[in-house]
This record gives structure tokens, sequence and C-alpha cells, in this order.
């Protein structure tokens, strides 16, 4: 068990996550994955935690594997399209996952998706949070234009807002 970790996981209060991520800041967010959907017909999703849950902190339960119950608990995978990527930052860690659906996975690889999170975790560390997120939400949104570009028919399966726990 990593000592640091459980301690900065524990004692990072969720009101942090609103000093980090005000209002002001959550609407731009919001506004930057409706503008970057109509680029594509991909759906991104973000969502931010201050510190993960007592139990699975004291398991050693990952930034990955937590980003993975956050996908699916917010349906991500529930596209036409198989083509869902959701945006998540464990803000005591500083780490940042991409999960992406079936479809959106096989067409990008690993490597493309932590690339981006590297990225945003750069801009994280200088203290950047507003930065990081519309960067990555930039990245990914080049990554679906360019395997899933718009269609007329085209309808917001997911909602844009940012979700924070």
């Amino acid at each position: 068990m990593n000592v640091r970790r459980v301690i900065r996981n524990l004692f990072l209060p969720p009101w942090r996550v609103r000093l980090v991520f005000p209002a002001r800041t959550l609407r731009a967010i919001e506004a930057a994955i409706r503008a970057a959907e109509t680029t594509h017909a991909g759906e991104i999703r973000f969502a931010v935690e201050s510190g993960l849950p007592f139990l699975p902190l004291l398991r050693g339960q990952p930034a990955r594997e937590r980003a993975l119950e956050v996908f699916s608990q917010l349906r991500v995978w529930d596209t036409q399209r198989n083509n869902g990527v959701l945006i998540y930052l464990l803000l005591a860690d500083r780490d940042v996952e991409i999960i992406a659906d079936r479809d959106a996975h096989a067409r990008v690889s690993t490597e493309g998706w932590e690339k981006i999170c590297r990225e945003m975790e750069t801009l994280f560390r200088q203290g950047k949070f507003e930065q990081g997120v519309l960067h990555g939400i930039r990245s990914v949104s080049a990554h679906l234009a360019r395997h899933y570009p718009p269609q007329k028919k085209d309808s917001n399966e997911l909602d844009d807002r940012p979700v924070v726990f």
C-alpha cells in the first residue's frame, strides 16, 4: 500500500475540485465538448473525482480501474457506433485516464490515448487545469474526426456536461 497515495486521496476534500474547476471552467469544458462533437460523430464525456473512495483506495485500486467503473456508470459505452470516449481525472493523483468504447479503441492505439493523457498531466502539473482539459478534448476530437466524420442525422447521444464526483 502506498501511504502517500492514501493520504493524498483521503485528505483532498471534494470541495477542492470546485476550486480547481469552478462553474466557469465547467461551462467552458461543456461548451468545448459541444463544439468538438460538431466536427465528428463520436461522443466525449469528462469526469473528475477528488479522490478514490475509502475501500477501493485501501485495496490499491488504480485510477484506470476506477475510470472503467465511471465509464460504465456514465454509460459511455451506450452509443450507437461504440465510439464514446471518457476523459477521467483523479485529482488527488493528478492521473488522467482515457477510456474509449470498443470501436473507437480499435481505431486509435493505446499509445495514442496515452499520449493525450501525458500531455494533459503535464499541463496539470503546471496548474493549468482548464487548459489541460480543453487540450485533451481537442486531441480526442482530432482522433474521432479522423475516424467518424459528422453525419447529417447525428444526434447527441451523451450529455456534454462534465461530471464531478
